[in-house]
């Protein structure tokens, strides 16, 4: 959940930062294009310059040094490297102009006019001293010496820079663009063999994005309507895969809490995982509670039912001895007077059963014990059986659960089947499970009866004292550490099968020096 929430807004925040990137990077391009229409312009303006004054034809690559010829070519400016410097300064007086470059410039005033009148960029040529000889403007005869990027060319290196506008054009006043208020210089030499002879100077604004934008409204209300679209989707898809999901699993918590039944409602396939894991939590808890719900009341019935009856013998036994003991002869008063004390007796047994029972309803697994020692001591505190062990298994098992089970077990086989019988212990270390079976050979259980074994206070020996919560608490404690009991068929007699955790395969022997 919290990745795909995270994704989300992860996703709705790139959409702005991503179209902000843009946008920076469409700048720079509109500069880096500015630039390169401009060093296009200079290139031939510097041929025909040398044309005009009647150099020898070389190619600008005969006539640049190879760093120079790379400065040349290379679009390189970057509103995110590049430093925007001041506004260029006007022309100032400066030396005449040379009359060989004079002459020159003359002859070129035309070609400028009418490349200016199509490009809209500022065209100037100077001689080898700065001064300008040629001019889109009306400073003809002023020098621009001095200036970074004319020093640089009169060095026989092209440069170009970013200046800030000397004004802010009228149809951008208010432009998103930072290109509204820049203007891109670009100075690149003329060269006579090794010589400067003159300079090439030319500057233009570029473009801005807010003129781009208006010229691209309709792609961008597409790109708008397709960005809405995908945050819709993204809304859509949250909430089928956690805010429907949640939504059930919080009407199942209800019904839950307000005492409901029944199946609770199965999830999409589509929901999340921490959902699905929610709702079948809930599915085990509503289980595990109406499983308590149902021990509890059958209990509660069981325990009315077995206290009523030596309650009711010892209330009648006092009575009488109450209303007629002076009258009943001492043999009297004695029988009834042991009645009381057999109904507590009993009462006391039941009590320490319930406890018994509460405590193993409350054990925790946990602990380690070899099962082969534990068999072999239960069967010396019963020398009225004949116990025979086989085997041997590690269980992740308190050793004191594990002897308390097999007493329980002994115990009930010496209460039905008497003394004498034979009782067999198996036990195996079958994979993750350690299995402990006791089989006995007296007359077992009745179909009715084994339905009912693991029923507390159900018992068949009940004129032997017995409370029919042995069973129930050695179920306990062997659930409780995740395992399982139940009676199995038999060809003679009672058979019983205890599952539990297999321990870790740790030396076994670790195991039998703890006992």
């Amino acid at each position: 959940m919290r990745t795909l929430l995270l994704l989300s807004n992860v996703v709705v925040l790139a959409l702005p930062l991503s179209a902000l990137w843009a946008l920076r990077l469409y700048e720079s391009a509109l500069v880096r294009q500015t630039e390169s229409e401009l060093r296009a312009q200079a290139a031939v303006l510097a041929g025909a310059w040398r044309a005009t004054r009647g150099i020898q034809a070389e190619s600008l690559a005969d006539g640049l040094t190879t760093r120079a010829l790379e400065t040349a070519r290379r679009r390189g400016l970057d509103l995110a490297d590049d430093p925007v410097l001041p506004f260029a300064p006007d022309p100032h007086p400066g030396p005449p102009p040379i009359p060989l470059a004079a002459e020159a410039g003359a002859r070129l005033l035309p070609v400028l006019r009418d490349t200016q009148a199509v490009t809209l960029a500022a065209l100037r040529l100077l001689d080898a001293a700065g001064t300008v000889v040629a001019s889109t403007g009306n400073d003809t005869g002023l020098s621009l010496a001095g200036l970074e990027e004319v020093e640089a060319a009169r060095a026989g290196q092209p440069r170009a820079v970013l200046r800030q506008r000397e004004k802010i054009a009228t149809d951008v006043p208010e432009g998103i663009s930072r290109t509204a208020g820049l203007r891109v210089h670009l100075a690149m030499p003329v060269l006579n063999g090794p010589q400067v002879e003159a300079v090439v100077l030319l500057s233009r604004t570029p473009a801005t994005v807010r003129q781009t934008v208006v010229g691209k409204a309709p792609q961008i209300a597409a790109v708008g309507l397709l960005l809405l679209l995908l945050v819709a989707a993204l809304a859509a898809l949250a909430s089928r895969l956690i805010t429907q999901p949640l939504a059930a699993v919080v009407r199942a918590a209800r019904q839950v809490a307000a005492g409901g039944q029944g199946p609770l409602p199965t999830l999409p396939a589509t929901a999340v995982r921490e959902a699905v894991d929610l709702a079948d939590a809930i599915a085990r808890m509503t289980a595990t509670l109406e499983g308590r719900a149902t021990y509890v009341r059958s209990l509660a019935a069981h325990v009315s039912h077995e206290f009523k009856t030596p309650l009711a013998a010892m209330r009648g036994a006092a009575e009488l001895l109450s209303e007629h003991g002076e009258a009943m002869t001492p043999e009297e008063r004695a029988r009834f007077a042991a009645r009381i004390e057999d109904g507590v007796a009993r009462l006391d047994r039941l009590v320490s059963g319930l406890l018994e029972l509460a405590r193993a309803d409350m054990a925790a697994g946990g602990g380690r014990s070899a099962l082969c020692p534990l068999a072999e001591a239960a069967a010396t505190r019963f020398p009225a059986l004949r116990v025979t062990v086989a085997g041997d298994a590690l269980a992740a098992f308190p050793p004191e659960a594990a002897a308390t089970v097999l007493d329980s077990l002994l115990g009930n086989t010496l209460a039905h089947a008497g003394p004498g019988s034979h009782v067999h212990i198996t036990l195996v270390q079958a994979g993750a499970a350690a299995v402990m079976e006791v089989a006995d050979d007296g007359p077992g259980l009745s179909a009715a009866n084994a339905a009912r074994a693991f029923d507390p206070f159900f018992t068949t020996a009940r004129e032997q004292g017995g409370t029919g919560l042995g069973l129930p608490i050695a179920r306990s404690l062997v659930e409780g550490a995740g395992g399982s009991m139940a009676l199995i068929p038999a060809a003679r007699g009672a058979a019983f099968r205890v599952t539990l955790p297999a321990a870790e395969s740790a030396a076994l022997a670790d195991g039998i020096e703890m006992l």
